[in-house]
């Protein structure tokens, strides 16, 4: 794993939006011997290349014809950014991986605060959820989990936020957005409406579709570069073949540093029913994604204003995800009764079936929830809300339009993977999201409201750190 350098550039050249040297001046006068009590943020960035020939994950691959790494497209990396204020410090890491467990995050969250004295409790793994990468979470035959390669990403994360922390700098934070038109739909229904039309009263019995891309600009002092953390919904699915990398994010990244000499970070939204590109093709072109998701960074940044932080409060609570014992009584009792017919449509084929029904066969039956993790942290008007679900585009923008803090971010994926939380019609029809991907996942299926109730455990959540 190798630590890796972002290109040096000057302030002059960075932006028009940037601080000028006299601005600068004002700055660090303004902080003066205060410095202790300012927001500081620092930023580690590790190549995580894979070895040829382990397993990828994100598509469904009969044992004996699994999906293994040939060639490298772009270099994955990790992406760790420390920010500090006072005693209070929090590491947020970014992994171009399609998944981690709980289990791996709690891990590396352990040693991050072994080796750094950062609480574990204030670190976040969020995974980008690219589909050309390997899977650090159980996948039933959709990606095996590569035990030496996880083991050097688990100490290269720790080196990350090492870095990151090294390379803390007196901060000033600003907060942009940028509609990226064209650069991703919800892949669910061709009759969905977009975040202009969302008002209070949405409901869920229409799909919908966040296109607003939010960004945050850490402008630094001490001659260091800016860093750049950017957050849209879009899965990285658009490469099926055999060649690693971060997927159409690696594209944004290349561009990013062309016109502005800094490597952009990315965080995941709300993507559960969301892909890449205008939908022709149908998993997006990963050119034309990154093109229109660099514009509108650049516009975000164009137009960033700055956001005061005078703390970075910190929460984490646990919740229930609702299960439906009935649902899985049933599709029990259907294989059992008849394996023959189970061999396509939701079941896969005969074989996964088969698999899932040995597995689910020794549940618990009486299960009522299963217990979750997700985090807050606030700096000034801006909100990050952890959580581990691949949620629907409706509930991230029904978040979004009542938290009483100007900016959330809702980044998903992150210290663990539950799948989807959809809406209620997605059971009613059936859907892959709603009765596939938890026999993948090795989990019971949630019941139809559950996207609801956890939407409004993260708004509480939202609601006790904005004070």
């Amino acid at each position: 794993m190798k630590p890796v350098s972002a290109k040096s550039i000057s302030r002059r050249d960075f932006t028009q939006t940037g601080l000028s040297a006299a601005g600068l001046a004002l700055v660090q006068s303004s902080w003066g011997k205060t410095i202790a009590h300012v927001l500081q943020a620092g930023e580690g960035i590790v190549d995580i290349t894979p070895p040829l020939g382990i397993e990828l994950g994100g598509f469904h691959k009969t044992p004996g014809n699994e999906r293994v790494i040939e060639g490298i497209r772009k270099p994955p990396m990790l992406r760790a950014l420390v920010f500090s204020m006072g005693p209070q410090e929090c590491a947020v890491v970014s992994v171009d991986i399609i998944g981690v467990s709980s289990d791996f995050s709690r891990r590396v969250s352990r040693r991050v605060e072994a080796e750094t004295g950062i609480p574990a409790s204030q670190v976040r793994i969020c995974a980008t959820h690219t589909h050309s990468m390997p899977t650090f979470r159980f996948f039933l035959q959709w990606g095996a989990i590569p035990k030496e390669y996880e083991k050097s990403v688990e100490a290269a994360i720790v080196e990350g936020v090492k870095m990151a922390r090294a390379d803390l700098s007196p901060s000033k934070l600003f907060v942009g957005k940028a509609t990226a038109e064209g650069a991703n739909f919800n892949r669910t229904t061709e009759d969905y409406k977009t975040e202009k039309e969302f008002t209070l009263d949405s409901t869920d019995d229409t799909r919908w579709l966040d296109r607003d891309l939010q960004l945050l600009r850490f402008e630094r002092m001490n001659d260091k570069n800016p860093l750049l953390w950017y957050h849209f919904s879009a899965h990285p699915v658009c490469y099926t073949d055999t060649l690693a990398g971060p997927d159409w994010p690696a594209l944004v990244t290349e561009r990013i540093q062309s016109e502005l000499g800094v490597t952009p970070s990315f965080l995941q939204g709300h993507a559960g029913d969301v892909n890449p590109g205008d939908g022709d093709p149908w998993l997006g072109d990963p050119e034309k994604v990154a093109e229109r998701v660099t514009a509108a960074i650049l516009e975000a940044n164009r137009n960033a204003t700055e956001v005061g932080v005078h703390d970075i409060p910190s929460f984490t609570e646990k919740i229930q995800i609702p299960l439906d014992a009935e649902r899985l009584k049933e599709e029990l009792e259907t294989y059992k009764m008849d394996p023959a017919k189970c061999n396509s449509g939701e079941w896969v084929d005969a074989g996964f079936a088969k698999a899932w029904y040995e597995r689910a066969s020794a549940w618990r039956r009486d299960r009522e929830s299963l217990e979750i993790q997700i985090s807050a942290i606030r700096l000034g008007e801006v909100c990050l809300l952890f959580h581990p679900s691949e949620l629907f585009s409706f509930y991230g923008l029904w978040l979004r339009e009542r938290s009483p803090i100007d900016h959330t971010l809702l980044v998903g994926y992150t210290d663990g993977l539950i799948g989807y939380l959809t809406d209620p019609s997605s059971y009613e029809n059936r859907e892959y999201g709603a009765v596939v991907v938890p026999k993948i996942l090795d989990l019971p299926p949630y019941e139809e409201e559950a996207a609801r109730s956890f939407s409004e455990d993260c708004l509480k959540l939202i609601e006790k750190i904005a004070g």
